[in-house]
């Protein structure tokens, strides 16, 4: 079953070690998404149209709102997994203008980069999150960001294409949002933005480079993190608060989504 060894929340987005052994289905997440391989069998991560296999010299490197999904051919993976907010990035590097839209999945790892995979493993794995987990992030994020754009190729523009989206999108975004605890469906959606359900989905893949399906799981999935590291609410209370029907179907959701259970994720992140 899968596990989570540690999590470390802050201004920086979230970063997290885990022992995994499912596969995870197509999601995607706001932030610039970095997998690191530390140990166990490679995993194959799927964004877009291309995999990447991670390795002890080979990691894989995910634009925000770029659609993914992971994969271990047998056995479990021990990987550090990071979260890192586009904002605070451009606002510790002021590397790009659309911060964290890296120039190419598949980095090849240095050795200076490997070291700094090295020392923030074992700052979580020995519980020390807090003593130095910040300039680790910002040295190790910035190595893969520019190493992603050694070759100077720009592989898509995310970031960009949420900012000029259709005012129809933006409102459709908005009530997503506001719809998470009680909501009727996409095709309710659709109608409410003033579109046919055919043409919401299409225009709303085409301006964001989602679907509206992963863009509202990707909500509902950050909803349930946030409660489940800064609250008391039980799991079942979350599942409520959700939406979902039970807290089977929750767990299902978050399993699929995330990669490990809920009350997995809220044990390690009450730690």
């Amino acid at each position: 079953m899968s596990k989570a060894l540690a999590v470390s929340h802050g201004e920086f987005g979230r970063a997290a070690l885990y022992d995994l052994d499912r596969p995870i289905t197509t999601h995607a997440h706001r932030e610039g998404h970095l997998i690191f391989r530390v140990a166990g069998d490679c995993p194959n991560v799927r964004i877009r149209d291309h995999s990447v296999t991670c390795s002890d010299t080979i990691a894989a490197a995910v634009s925000p709102w770029e659609p993914h999904s992971f994969e271990i051919p047998s056995g479990s993976c021990f990987a550090l997994v990071l979260y890192i907010k586009p904002m605070w990035f451009l606002e510790n590097t002021g590397s790009s203008e659309f911060a964290l839209d890296f120039g190419t999945s598949l980095l090849h790892l240095t050795p200076d980069i490997q070291k700094l995979i090295h020392s923030l493993t074992s700052l979580m794995i020995r519980d020390d999150a807090e003593f130095g987990v910040e300039q680790l992030l910002i040295e190790l994020t910035s190595s893969c960001y520019a190493l992603s754009w050694r070759n100077g190729r720009r592989k898509s523009a995310y970031g960009s294409a949420l900012r000029f989206s259709d005012f129809r999108i933006r409102r459709s975004q908005k009530l997503m949002t506001s719809y998470l605890s009680d909501h009727e469906g996409l095709d309710h959606l659709a109608s409410e933005v003033g579109l046919s359900r055919p043409h919401f989905f299409k225009l709303f893949k085409k301006q964001t480079g989602v679907t509206p399906n992963i863009y509202f799981n990707t909500l509902r999935s950050e909803r349930a993190i946030e409660d489940l590291s800064t609250t008391d609410k039980s799991v079942t209370e979350i599942a409520h608060d959700l939406g979902f029907a039970s807290q089977a179907s929750f767990t299902r959701f978050f399993t699929y989504n995330v990669g490990i259970a809920p009350t997995e994720y809220k044990r390690v992140a009450h730690q």
